[in-house]
């Protein structure tokens, strides 16, 4: 092996901030060139990487004729076993979701021409379920936002009203589901990225227990919020995908070894004697409109009318969560996505390189980075470096503190149910990424609001529950101005079931559009 450099190792020690003099740099150099050496006999030895199974293309990306909505990053059709509980479903992938052959940009410009070598664990067992992979759907930016209007490539329009936000971050598949575009999609959710583009779009999101399904394969945002599940039109589906892609695979050290049972048998199970409590903390909070609230309560009205016993229930520190959440996310967000390149370290399991190193490219236009990315890191290394990470470390047990507040009421009822986000559908703001459709050479929308937002509005209610792991789910419960809004119902940990039951009771009231 080559020597390393007296240069090398002086810059390197500068960088770590153990800087030395040129003398202690060669006295030190043959034992950093002995122990760099030791490791790079690596570069004889195969990675391991779990095989792929199924033939496919690499798929293509449709014109705004074929895709006015902006839906779709590319589309395939990649078929597995001709059996199966999902045989003859189309499913769309969130574009975090490594599909070997398959491009995967995760909204980031710099992330172009990434090309996966494997599949995610979810990937294999879709096509071993019998479903056919009908591409990968545009998400947000590296999934930094709650909106949908900043995906490199342009917005995802809003299947109800264009010009104004699906949701994000996971917006291609709540929209794809809403459009009928696909039967089934998958969505990735760190802080409701899967709830709230389902409110949204008027579709079923759940975000499972953490570490339900295996996030091995998913590009991460921060190793403790990751949370991948499925987003779909009916409840039943939901409850089928997620039997589907749930239960440990090996890789994931997130997963505790809990069977995953058996969820769509649970739709349609009468709810007469289900304990429903209202969280008075997730109402009238200061970015809330009223008439969503107004819907949700009437949707748990229908439940009350079914046999639900439906009661307040308070657990104060749901509003202390969101500082909980940011602290969290926007440290170890940075550090896990942006410093560590989107795989980090001191975790065992699947270690993609090749995504590594092609993530490790944002550094080379980091302008290219949209506001909302930005913000988030410059606050993430204030956090890291003028705080010395303190708030990181007290968040992460007060996370514990919160999940045995939530815990607590749930010991007096089955389900805990608040608005998904206080507000409906927004316009798109008047600068939005891209050259996507509808959007001009200087990158302004058609229609646009230039109106203060803050990204954490939309996740008040829903990013508690990343901290905490417990099982949420979206349910369409009205429109407010011809846009769909949602009532989320949170379950126990692995208490899906009781999730289902409920929402299962919800659809079978009627349809929600008339609500």
């Amino acid at each position: 092996m080559d020597d390393v450099s007296d240069a090398t190792i002086g810059a390197s020690a500068e960088r770590i901030g153990v800087g030395m003099g040129a003398r202690t740099v060669e006295r030190m150099a043959p034992g950093v060139s002995a122990l760099v050496g030791a490791v790079r006999v690596l570069d004889h030895v195969a990675d391991y990487l779990p095989p792929v199974r199924y033939e496919r293309t690499p798929g293509y990306r449709p014109g705004p004729d074929e895709d006015p909505l902006h839906v779709w990053y590319r589309k395939t059709s990649i078929r597995g076993s001709t059996t199966g509980p999902l045989a003859g479903r189309r499913v769309a992938l969130k574009d975090t979701v490594c599909v070997a052959g398959v491009p995967l940009m995760n909204g980031a410009s710099y992330l172009e021409g990434y090309v996966p070598e494997v599949d995610a664990t979810i990937v294999t067992r879709l096509l071993d379920a019998g479903a056919e992979i009908a591409g990968k759907t545009n998400c947000e930016y590296l999934c930094f936002s709650g909106e949908s209007d900043t995906n490199a490539t342009g917005p995802t329009h809003n299947p109800h009203r264009r010009g104004y936000s699906a949701g994000g971050s996971s917006s291609g598949s709540a929209a794809a589901v809403a459009a009928g575009e696909v039967d089934m999609a998958i969505g990735g959710d760190q802080g409701g990225s899967i709830r709230i583009p389902a409110a949204w779009c008027g579709v079923y999101g759940m975000k499972p227990t953490w570490g339900l399904v295996p996030y091995t394969g998913i590009f991460p945002v921060e190793q403790t919020l990751d949370h991948v599940g499925p987003i779909t039109a009916t409840v039943r589906d939901n409850a089928l995908l997620l039997e589907v892609i749930a239960g440990p695979d090996g890789l994931d050290p997130r997963q505790a070894r809990q069977d995953p049972g058996s969820y769509a048998d649970a739709v349609g199970d009468a709810v007469r004697g289900a304990r429903v409590g209202v969280l008075e903390e997730g109402f009238d909070l200061p970015c809330a409109d009223h008439r969503v609230e107004e819907k949700v309560r009437a949707a748990l009205d229908l439940l009350e009318r079914q046999g639900a016993v439906v009661r307040p229930v308070a657990v104060p520190m749901h509003r202390l969560a969101g500082a909980i959440w940011s602290a969290i996310v926007l440290q170890g967000g940075l550090e896990m996505m942006m410093l560590g390149n989107g795989m980090g370290t001191n975790w065992k399991g699947l270690h993609l390189d090749s995504l590594s190193r092609q993530q490790a490219a944002w550094r080379r236009n980091p302008d290219e980075l949209p506001e909302p990315v930005r913000i988030s890191m410059i606050a993430g290394e204030i956090l890291r470096t003028s705080f010395g990470g303190r708030y990181y470390h007290k968040a992460q047990n007060l996370a514990r503190q919160l999940a045995a507040a939530y815990d607590g009421a749930l010991q007096e009822v089955d389900v805990l149910a608040l608005p998904t986000v206080p507000f409906g559908p927004r316009p798109f703001r008047a600068e939005a990424r891209g050259g996507g459709h509808d959007v001009g050479g200087e990158g302004r929308t058609s229609v646009g609001s230039d109106a203060p937002r803050l990204e954490t509005d939309q996740t008040i209610n829903t990013a508690p529950f990343n901290c905490t792991g417990h099982p949420a789910m979206s349910v369409p419960c009205g429109m407010v101005d011809g846009l769909p809004v949602g009532v989320m119902l949170v379950g126990g940990r692995y208490q899906e079931r009781d999730i289902y039951r409920l929402a299962g009771a919800l659809e079978k009231a009627g349809d929600w559009q008339d609500w």
